[in-house]
Parts: structure tokens; C-alpha cells; sequence
């Protein structure tokens, strides 16, 4: 749809909260879209140029466009992800995450039994759960029953049944695993307050079942019943202990849903930890596709959302990294400053980053496992797409990285044959380049890296990949001249957002569909170099290779430095404030000498 034909449309979308849907011409559902303002949200798309290739391709693709008015924003934000989670279109956010998770439930019929399911059906039935891993429930159901005796038959045992007599008590009585409901020797009310123990202890409250556990061995002491109060005894210190293994987190906390989220590129990473009674019941980390490279805060309401109703939550507080739109009635969002929320919130983050490397190692695994004739399949694939002389069994990336808007280093990966080589990964610490200026230092680490192999007659890779934009690339080309290695490999650039491939010296890029091999190939790279990189710039931080360039400054020591980014968070912003700014954080003499220090860095 152009321009011109979605301005003959245009008037009849209202200017209601409601959701959107874009069709092409076949007929397929395309995007899924919620705004306060439909007739402003849905004109956007029209009335502007993307920058993101995606986003640009979808508004191609549009032929036909439905709306749905709903009462209020909140109402939109419901709906449009149940149709996501619905129709999964093709440039949603994907939450991939196609897991059947188990429940316990507690049968609707008389003497209730409570056992493992994955199936859940409107019969009346409790489910509680879902839980993430079937051999925690099987673990928690059986250490239950060592305490709550309940029935494992399945005999209909209503009061008529057992009235007249039906059924006579089986092993599991003798045994202890039941208290014989079948013949009445339990009652209805016994077993029932069995059960709500059980859901104290699936919620992770384990208090009121101790103190019920307390009363009793304290009564059997007072009738001089030991034998029964040493049983109780030994139940208490298995609960106790039991407690003690898991992840409590505070006494004062009640209730809350926890959500971390690390982005990268076109996926996106999610943990959600579910506290109850101040103890950690259920983690949970998931992938999200977003093709339209939506920003983070848009992809965690997403989550949530989706999350939430996966697993039955009903916390009224939600604690997140950042701010979210999020219009649910009676539900506090809060970020974090310290305390107990604080270290939740760090654990979720641990979460998420664990999660994202063992994914990121699977999937290089998995193209490790391919066969060499798929590998080179792939290989000759992009050899097509990018018109290249052989085909790039040798490909190196590079990348630059740095802390706070200073210290640069950079780091290069080698791919063979579509694997890594590791022994290959080369580290550079910047050496000829004053402060930030990635043009510079991609110059340099290309140089130091080609002039290397050249002196030591080592092959040279077929395929360069420069992360970085056109710039960065001629700036390699740049070094390639110099040594005179020119037509001896390909180098080219990728664009950090669109994923646009540009070749030296040609002003229009090439843009491979973005679910193509090719493509898939040069992502799984660019991510290994990054990985690489953060890594690498982790570690040189951690072991005090870096002094920040204020320190240098005469009168200004680490812990006014550490002071001033605990505020402004980057050298950068701290570039950006007035004097009397500065002032109110580390008082006036300081605030001076960094602001002669800096117009002495701007006029030298």
C-alpha cells in the first residue's frame, strides 16, 4: 500500500484506542498493533521514512488494513497480545516458547487427589502451576506425601458409597500413605485441611504448616507420648530443611514478579522470577523474536504480559529494570534502587545473561553438528548473495568496544569452514589512537592484524566483515592499501541496525532476507564477535586496566570520578554539564578544575 492509496483510507480510521491489522494481499495476517490513537498510530506508518529495513519491507507488504475499537488503552494492550499469541505473525515479537508445562492439580471430586498433569481441563479441577520443570513438581509431590497422607486410588468415594460399605482400606493404609477415607476412618474435614497444607506449601509458605507440626509434637510431649512426638520431630527438621533449600529471599517481601531483559539486535531475552511469600516458587527464562527491532521496553511489556498469564500470576508489584508502559489497574512497577528488590532484580539479571550464552553456544553447536556438505552449502550460498570471487571458507569480523564513551579496544573472530576457530580470536588493545574514534581504531587493529599475516606468510581470509558502518569501513580499506593487499580479500561493511551489507566505494547496500542462511550466518559472526568483545572489555575493567582519562586530571581522585558516574553514568554526560552542575555533586573547586580540563580537550 503507498502513500497516496493509504490517504484515501486514512479518514476512516478513528481516533479511538484500539488494535490494528495489517494484511497483504494474500490475505495473511502481517502485524498485530495496539495504539491509544488509532488514526495517528496507524498514519505513522505512512507518513515517514524507516530507517529500519524491516519495518520498511512490512509497510510494502500491507493491502489491506482491519482495526477493532476497544474501551480504553489497557483493553488494546490485552488484546493485542492474545492475537499475537494467537495468529504468531510473521513481524510480531515471537515468544519462542512452545513448552507444555506440568500443573498439579487437585481433582474436583470428594477426597480430592492431587497428582502431576500437563493436560488442563475445565472441569472444576485446582490447578496450581504451571511449573518449569516436571521433576521439581514430582520432587515436591512426593515430599508431601511423606507428610500429608492423602489418597492415590481412583474409587468413588462419595458418602453414599462408603456408607453402604463398598470399600475396604488397601496397602497404602497399612503402609501409612493414607488415613482411609474409603472406610471413613478420615473424615472429610481432615482431608481437606490436608489439603489446604498443600497449597500453603506449593506457594512456598511452609510457616503455618511448621507451626501446625510445633502444636502437635508439643501436645504429644504433654500426654507423654514420645514416640509419636519424635515421628513429629522428624518431620519438622525435613520441612526446616527443606525451607532452608530454597531460595529464600526476605521475610518482609510478599508477593512479586521479577522481569530482567538483555536485547540484542533482532532477539531479545527475558527471565521472570516468581516470589511468594518471599520465596523464589518459579523461574523462567524465554526468546523473543522482533523482527521490527522493537526497543526494549516495548518487547518487555510484551513479556509480561504473556508471562503472567502463562503461569497464573497474580502479584500486584512487578519489579523491572526500566521504565514500561504497562496499563494494568491496581499493579505497582518499580525499579530498584537497593535493598532486597534490588539483589532480586540483580539475580533476574544473572538469569537472563546465563541464559542468553548457553543459547548462543547452542546454536554455534548447532551448526557445528551440521554436516560438511550443509556447511558448505551455507558457504557457497553467501558466496551467491554477495557475488564473491571463491567461496569464504576463511572469514574474519572485527569489532570496536568501549567503556562510558572512553577506552576503546576492539576484537576479531575467524570462522572456518563456518565454525569458529578460537585459536584464531585475536584481542587489540588500542595503541595509537587518543580517545574515542572508531574510524582511527578500526584503522589500526585491520593494520596490525593483516600486516602480521603477511609477515609471518599466514592465508589470508576470503571474506572481512567490518561491524561498523561505512566510515568504519573505509578506514579498514584505508590499512588493506597501505599494506598493499588490495583485491587479495573482500571486505565489507554491516550497518549495526538494518543489517545492511555495503561493499567499498558503492553508495546503495545489499540487503539479504532477513530469515535467509546467508544472513543467518553473518548474525551468529557479528553476536561471537560481540560476545568476544564484551568480554574481553569486562575483564581488562575488572582487573584495573582502565583509569578513567578525569583521574588524570591534577586534584581529582577515583572516588570523585566514581562519584560523578554513579550520577551521570558516562564520561560522556558528564561532558555535557554545566559547572554548576557538577558542583552540587562534588562541590565547587573540583567542578572547575574538570571544566578548564575539558574546554582545554575541546580547544586543543
Amino acid at each position: 500500500m503507498t502513500p497516496e492509496q493509504f490517504q484515501k483510507i486514512a479518514g476512516t480510521i478513528p481516533p479511538d484506542a484500539g488494535i490494528y491489522k495489517y494484511f497483504d494481499s494474500e490475505n495473511q495476517l502481517l502485524y498485530v498493533g495496539k495504539a491509544k490513537n488509532l488514526r495517528k498510530r496507524v498514519s505513522s506508518y505512512f507518513n515517514k521514512t524507516f530507517t529500519n529495513y524491516k519495518t520498511h519491507e512490512l509497510v510494502q507488504r500491507i493491502h489491506r488494513i482491519e482495526f477493532t475499537i476497544v474501551n480504553s488503552e489497557q483493553d488494546a494492550f490485552l488484546l493485542e497480545n492474545s492475537l499475537i499469541k494467537q495468529f504468531q505473525p510473521r513481524f510480531n515479537i515471537n515468544l519462542k516458547d512452545d513448552k507444555s508445562y506440568p500443573f498439579i492439580v487437585i481433582k474436583n471430586e470428594p477426597f480430592p487427589r492431587v497428582f502431576l498433569t500437563r493436560n488442563k481441563i475445565d472441569d472444576g479441577s485446582e490447578y496450581l502451576g504451571p511449573f518449569t520443570s516436571a521433576g521439581k513438581v514430582r520432587e515436591l509431590i512426593n515430599f508431601i506425601r511423606q507428610y500429608i497422607p492423602l489418597r492415590t486410588c481412583k474409587l468413588n468415594l462419595t458418602e453414599t458409597n462408603i456408607s453402604k460399605g463398598k470399600f475396604k482400606v488397601c496397602l497404602e493404609y497399612h503402609l501409612g500413605n493414607c488415613k482411609g477415607p474409603c472406610e471413613a476412618i478420615q473424615s472429610a474435614q481432615d482431608y481437606a485441611e490436608g489439603l489446604q497444607q498443600i497449597k500453603q506449601m506449593l506457594k512456598g509458605n511452609l510457616q503455618p504448616v511448621i507451626h501446625r507440626y510445633k502444636v502437635q509434637m508439643q501436645q504429644y510431649v504433654s500426654s507423654m507420648e514420645f514416640e509419636k512426638a519424635e515421628a513429629i520431630k522428624k518431620k519438622l527438621d525435613h520441612l526446616e530443611n527443606y525451607q532452608a533449600r530454597s531460595v529464600v529471599v526476605s521475610r518482609h517481601l510478599s508477593n512479586v514478579d521479577v522481569f530482567s531483559i538483555f536485547k540484542e539486535h533482532t532477539y531479545a531475552y527475558v527471565n521472570y522470577l516468581r516470589v511468594e511469600n518471599g520465596t523464589i516458587v518459579q523461574t523462567h527464562t524465554v526468546e523473543l523474536e522482533t523482527p521490527l527491532e522493537e526497543d526494549e521496553k516495548q518487547v518487555l511489556s510484551f513479556a509480561i504480559i504473556s508471562l503472567r498469564s502463562d503461569f497464573n500470576s497474580n502479584s500486584n508489584e512487578i519489579i523491572v529494570p526500566v521504565e514500561i508502559e504497562l496499563p494494568l489497574p491496581g499493579i505497582t512497577v518499580t525499579i530498584p534502587k537497593g535493598g532486597d528488590k534490588k539483589k532480586l532484580l540483580e539475580l533476574s539479571e544473572r538469569n537472563v545473561e546465563y541464559f542468553r550464552q548457553e543459547l548462543q553456544k547452542q546454536k554455534i553447536l548447532r551448526l557445528e553438528t551440521k554436516s560438511d556438505t550443509e556447511k558448505k552449502s551455507v558457504l557457497k550460498q553467501l558466496q551467491k548473495d554477495l557475488q564473491l570471487k571463491e567461496v569464504p571458507l576463511h572469514i574474519e569480523c572485527f569489532d570496536n568496544s568501549n567503556f562510558q564513551g572512553s577506552f576503546p579496544v576492539s576484537a576479531m573472530v575467524c570462522f572456518q569452514n563456518g565454525i569458529p576457530n578460537k585459536n584464531e580470536y585475536r584481542r587489540f588493545n588500542v595503541k595509537t589512537v587518543d580517545g574515542i574514534n572508531d574510524f582511527a581504531t578500526m584503522k589500526e587493529v585491520v593494520y596490525r592484524r593483516y600486516k602480521r599475516l603477511s609477515e609471518e606468510s599466514k592465508p589470508l581470509p576470503e571474506l572481512v566483515i567490518i561491524d561498523g558502518g561505512k566510515g568504519q569501513l573505509s578506514a579498514a580499506v584505508e590499512s588493506i592499501n597501505e599494506l598493499h593487499l588490495q583485491g587479495k580479500m573482500t571486505l565489507v561493511g554491516l550497518a549495526k541496525n538494518e543489517e545492511e551489507i555495503f561493499f567499498p566505494g558503492d553508495s546503495q547496500s545489499i540487503k539479504l532476507p532477513w530469515d535467509s542462511e546467508s544472513l543467518k550466518l553473518i548474525r551468529r559472526i557479528r553476536d561471537e564477535v560481540h560476545r568476544f568483545g564484551i568480554t574481553f572489555h569486562r575483564n581488562q575493567r575488572s582487573r584495573g586496566v582502565f583509569t578513567n582519562e578525569l583521574e588524570g586530571i591534577a586534584g581529582i581522585g577515583k572516588q570523585t570520578v566514581t562519584q560523578l558516574l554513579k550520577i551521570f553514568k558516562s564520561v560522556k554526560n558528564i561532558r555535557l554539564q554545566s559547572e554548576e552542575e557538577l558542583a552540587k555533586v562534588i562541590g565547587k573547586d573540583k567542578a572547575m578544575k574538570i571544566q578548564a580540563y575539558l574546554k582545554q580537550q575541546n580547544t586543543g
